[in-house]
């Protein structure tokens, strides 16, 4: 199933716009991410899921538009007529390859990669090595919550992509968790940093399916 990375948009006009060459029409306030997506030419991403409104934090979804200075982030850019974009050149993956390399020197280097996306990622971004390595200041001896029966979190694993707190709010309204701390210490925590079991938590599992890393993961699957 294709995620497009933004929601969908209802509107009486419609846009054309050219993405990698390939001519596309949308509603009028798509996102350059879902126009790209229906063009099929998807743009990278790790914070953005159609599910949940944009975000515009990771920056991995950069595109480049004629006419326009800088790099703008495709999930929360709007598309506008005649618009021409790239989503793929020499620039672009290295920025991407910066952001990502970052992401990685603060993620255990031994996570399934078959439930990762930022080890996914990498890869396709050819990230063979991080230059920063894993030794400096991290959070990769956080300590797992088991607490909760069906799944559990591992913030060592956790990129801070808020989309377990947004799948929370924007879609089971219990609104359960929250990010503790800025900057390096920021880190999701259950309600007021109690385990999820004894949090507001229902276990509904959107948090858990929302979750683009091994962060939070049914303890089924642990388990095979």
């Amino acid at each position: 199933e294709i995620d497009y990375g933004t929601p969908a948009r209802e509107a009486v006009r419609t846009v054309s716009l050219t993405i990698d060459g390939k001519r596309v029409e949308v509603p009028e306030g798509t996102s350059i991410m879902r126009a790209a997506a229906i063009a099929n030419t998807p743009v990278p991403k790790l914070f953005a899921t159609d599910s949940l409104n944009a975000f515009g934090s990771c920056r991995v979804c950069l595109v480049e538009i004629d006419g326009r200075a800088g790099t703008p982030a495709s999930c929360t850019t709007p598309v506008a007529e005649g618009m021409t974009v790239k989503t793929q050149s020499e620039r672009l993956t290295q920025l991407r390859r910066g952001i990502v390399e970052r992401y990685m020197s603060d993620h255990p280097a031994d996570c399934n990669g078959a439930e990762c996306e930022l080890h996914g990622m990498a890869r396709d971004l050819g990230l063979a090595e991080i230059r920063y390595g894993r030794a400096g200041e991290n959070h990769l001896d956080d300590h797992t919550d088991v607490s909760n029966p069906y799944f559990q979190y591992d913030p060592a694993k956790c990129i801070v992509c808020f989309r377990c707190v947004r799948a929370c709010e924007e879609v089971q309204g219990t609104f359960a968790l929250t990010a503790l701390g800025r900057g390096f210490d920021s880190r999701i925590a259950a309600s007021a940093a109690e385990p999820f079991l004894e949090s507001e938590c229902v276990s509904c599992g959107a948090c858990v399916q929302a979750c683009p890393t091994p962060a939070l993961i049914e303890k089924s699957v642990v388990a095979m």
